[in-house]
């Protein structure tokens, strides 16, 4: 993939990030970070709703299933990792429930949201 490649995927990742915190906020979600970058990974957002923190993962690809699909053991480790080391600086405020989510995008289909889209793996 050209440099030019590259750039259109990059923005496009920017523009569904961007479209999923309205999403999300629109579904009453507050917004608590954007593209938040640890030492172990990244979350593409962190919202709060009622007590309930959601580390969302946002993936646009040609079709809902394969955003789906596109969210790799790989990568959910990583942000399981990025989710400790953010809750090991944030943890003054009790939390009721934690969740991995996702919201993916695909051309001409609505955002899906995906509550528990993941569950972090011991061992």
């Amino acid at each position: 993939m050209g440099q030019r490649g590259k750039q259109k995927h990059y923005r496009t990742g920017l523009w569904a990030e961007r479209i999923a915190g309205v999403y999300l906020s629109c579904k009453g979600y507050r917004i608590l970070a954007r593209r938040y970058k640890s030492p172990v990974g990244e979350i593409d957002l962190i919202t709060k709703r009622a007590g309930r923190i959601g580390f969302v993962e946002v993936k646009y690809r040609q079709s809902l299933e394969q955003a789906a699909f596109s969210i790799t053991e790989f990568q959910k480790t990583r942000i399981v990792q990025a989710v400790k080391f953010w809750l090991s600086q944030n943890s003054q405020e009790p939390y009721k429930e934690l969740s991995f989510d996702a919201v993916l995008f695909a051309p001409w289909a609505w955002p899906q949201h995906i509550q528990n889209a993941f569950e972090e793996r011991s061992g």
